[in-house]
């Protein structure tokens, strides 16, 4: 077998089959095929694409190339959720907790964060004492004790992803819906998970910035989830404007704390109840999701989501009193207040120019080795469609750095008043089961 043939043979628009799929994988993990061959592959997929057999595939044998989770000594069917990003994503925070405390295992695979503010898991680290480096059996003692853990990333997990995604980095070759989903589902495939949940974003904070192109994504992701035997759905939502109120770890971990509580943002809240749900249904917990439903709520009212948070942090190493008292959470040195120069409605809240800024205050990376600063970020006090007046509060900046000067000036071009009456976007914009 050639790769000079099933180059030929994708540029022509031919479906490949599974062993000359698992022949490139195989072949360029090891290093026996050349980065400028698999570079024409990928751009002979871009645009010729590949049928759901082929993604499944591809996806299997990316999973395959390295470590996979064996998750099986965890009683109970376990459920995973995953967001394809966007800014003041709180969800992991809340739901995991809350999933957890109606029985549902959750064991959660997470990373750090590469753009505008920490991973899940350095949000969790904000926490004085929380750690993640703990153990495969720990991890699996933990599940099966408490229904929730998290742990970092394994160093050879799907190795295969990281050589394609670093070369189609480089060749204009990142935005294709087989390349896009067969990476994503394959880091989720490999972390053990028996069902998963997709948040696909849709909106100017989101990868996928159409509906459209949200719904393809989604409908390819759950096509190859449930090919390779997870039970796998995709909820569409909103990130036109930041989720929430806070961007910025610390900030997020405060609102997620409030959100257990039954006080948390409305958006934020709706969409841990619908995500969760979901879960609780794969989970078979519940027999629909108006069931689910009914139970994550009842656990928000009575304190146990909230208790669940608790026992989690501290079981791995976490300072709970931070959960009863917020202020230890780090802060920054420095808030400074934006207000409007106008009164009217908010008409825009552009959340990719947000999260940038919440970047630049220290909150996210900008490369791998940039520090980040727990305590920096923003708190949003206004939402999209909410009425404000001339000098009332629009956000907080939270931040150590000297010279906020450019942050302000991207922040004043990212919101937008308007003279008119303006609706709050749509939240939820549908759900994919197949």
């Amino acid at each position: 077998m050639r790769m000079y043939d099933i180059i030929e043979k994708k540029r022509d628009g031919k479906e490949l089959t599974e062993e000359e799929i698992y022949f490139f994988i195989t072949g360029y993990t090891k290093g026996d095929i050349p980065d400028y061959q698999v570079s024409a592959l990928m751009m002979a997929i871009y645009f010729q694409d590949m049928n759901e057999k082929e993604r499944a595939t591809l996806t299997k044998a990316m999973v395959e190339s390295g470590d996979q989770i064996d998750l099986s000594p965890i009683s109970g069917i376990k459920v995973d959720k995953h967001s394809t990003g966007g800014v003041g994503d709180t969800t992991t925070l809340v739901l995991a907790p809350l999933v957890a405390s109606v029985g549902a295992p959750v064991a959660k695979m997470s990373g750090r964060g590469l753009g505008h503010t920490g991973g899940t898991i350095d949000k969790l680290e904000s926490v004085p004492g929380f750690h993640t480096e703990i153990s495969n059996e720990e991890f699996i003692d933990l599940v099966n004790k408490n229904k929730v853990s998290v742990i970092g990333q394994t160093g050879n997990l799907t190795p295969a992803d990281k050589k394609l995604y670093s070369l189609r980095d480089v060749t204009a070759t990142v935005n294709s819906i087989p390349l896009i989903a067969s990476s994503i589902m394959s880091k989720k495939i490999a972390s053990g998970a028996d069902a998963i949940v997709l948040d696909v974003k849709t909106g100017a904070g989101a990868f996928m910035k159409e509906i459209d192109d949200a719904k393809e994504l989604a409908k390819a992701m759950v096509s190859i989830g449930n090919q390779v035997g997870r039970n796998t759905m995709a909820v569409i939502s909103d990130m036109s404007q930041p989720l929430g109120f806070a961007i910025g770890n610390s900030l997020e971990v405060k609102e997620a704390i409030d959100t257990l509580q039954g006080k948390g943002p409305k958006d934020l809240t709706e969409l841990c109840l619908v995500l969760g749900s979901q879960m609780v249904v794969l989970a078979e917990k519940a027999s629909s999701i108006e069931e689910a439903r009914s139970m994550l709520e009842e656990n928000i009212a009575n304190g146990k989501a909230y208790e669940h948070f608790k026992t989690f942090l501290a079981s791995q190493g976490g300072d709970p009193s931070v959960i009863d008292n917020t202020d230890l959470l780090p802060k920054a040195n420095k808030q400074i207040d934006i207000t409007a120069e106008q009164s009217g409605a908010v008409q825009t809240i552009i959340a990719d120019q947000i999260g940038t800024a919440a970047m630049m205050l220290g909150a996210g990376r900008a490369t791998k080795e940039s520090e980040i600063d727990l305590s920096a970020g923003i708190l949003l006090h206004k939402k999209v469609g909410d009425s404000v007046q001339v000098g009332e509060l629009l956000l907080t900046l939270h931040t150590n750095i000297e010279h906020v000067e450019p942050v302000i000036d991207l922040i004043k071009s990212s919101i937008i008043i308007s003279k008119d009456m303006v609706e709050a976007p749509k939240l939820i914009y549908g759900t994919i089961t197949e």
